[in-house]
């Protein structure tokens, strides 16, 4: 199996504190900027599982610089360069406590709701019947709290307001922004003969402007299907293609886990773990229509540390 990077601690010029996030390790350089290095941990039921996945931090890096690239004329985004495959540097934001979660079709953990009963996902109402990878005649915004620890939890447009966690004015305003990245997205997808289910994106503010932070449209923030066998798979009943951590999730389920106490991660082997890289390259190859092109890897640490210092000494300069 390749290496992977799946613990940092870098000290770079000007460093404050370091953020070690499930899957990011983000860097604050003088309150000013961040330095977010996408390891190779994976993460699934808000639990980090035991091993790395080879080039998944690259994959997603590339992909969220790409898409950050391509819908920068929507929505003024968090990023000013990536020094490193696996890094991308950019603005220090104060962010919101919440994610942006914006649903295409019913699947996934609005579907396992939905399965039991619930027609009421975050304050938006879902018709009877139904079915798993239906589409929505509109696309449905579902937020959740952003948990510094644990679960991440459901949560309203009215009650992320009232709690005053985002003011009425700024709502509107990342609303609009979260509609228009997903047609943007969906457009792209489309393009490439794939389909943007669901996703999530994250906002904060600087300078009295929101701003789009974080990743956008990758395996680990989304959801794709294959579009040209969809309709047929809907209709016979049979699951979708999935191009996203989904199948990681499956996976997990299929051996009777789901992040609950008392459950034991099954065991993830080296073909396993080489199996899920493939799977994150193979959506890099579709959704970015280029050949994925593997970084150096004999020694991940000193390459990003060697990369990143060289970057920010060319703002000092």
């Amino acid at each position: 199996m390749a290496k992977t990077l799946v613990n940092t601690e870098f000290d770079f010029k000007g460093q404050k504190s370091v953020y070690h996030g499930k899957v990011r390790d983000v860097y604050n350089i003088n309150d000013d900027l961040l330095v977010m290095v996408a390891t190779d941990r994976i993460s699934a039921f808000d639990v980090i599982l035991p091993k790395g996945i080879p080039f998944k931090g690259q994959v997603l890096n590339q992909i969220a610089a790409s898409f950050l690239d391509a819908t920068a004329d929507i929505v003024p985004n968090w990023k000013l360069a990536t020094p490193d495959p696996m890094v991308t540097v950019g603005l220090k934001c104060e962010g919101f406590k919440v994610e942006m979660i914006i649903r295409g079709y019913l699947t996934g953990s609005a579907w396992r709701e939905y399965a039991a009963g619930c027609r009421e996902i975050c304050g938006v109402k879902l018709p009877d019947g139904m079915r798993e990878n239906e589409r929505f005649p509109e696309p449905i915004i579902t937020p959740t709290t952003k948990a510094d620890a644990g679960h991440d939890e459901n949560i309203s447009k009215e009650e992320i307001i009232a709690q005053g966690i985002v003011s009425a004015e700024d709502y509107e305003v990342v609303e609009k922004y979260t509609r228009a990245l997903f047609a943007r997205g969906t457009e792209i997808a489309a393009q490439k003969g794939l389909i943007l289910v669901d996703t999530k994106y994250e906002f904060g503010k600087r300078d009295g402007k929101v701003i789009l932070m974080d990743e956008i449209h990758t395996p680990d923030s989304s959801r794709y299907f294959y579009a040209a066998d969809y309709q047929k798979r809907f209709e016979a009943g049979e699951p979708q293609v999935q191009l996203s951590k989904e199948f990681v999730r499956q996976w997990l389920i299929d051996n009777n886990f789901m992040g609950k106490e008392g459950q034991q991660v099954p065991e993830m082997t080296d073909e396993y773990c080489d199996s899920v890289s493939a799977r994150y390259i193979e959506l890099y190859e579709n959704i970015v229509g280029e050949k994925f092109v593997k970084a150096e890897d004999e020694d991940i640490h000193a390459r990003i540390e060697k990369n990143v210092a060289e970057y920010l000494k060319t703002l000092n300069s």
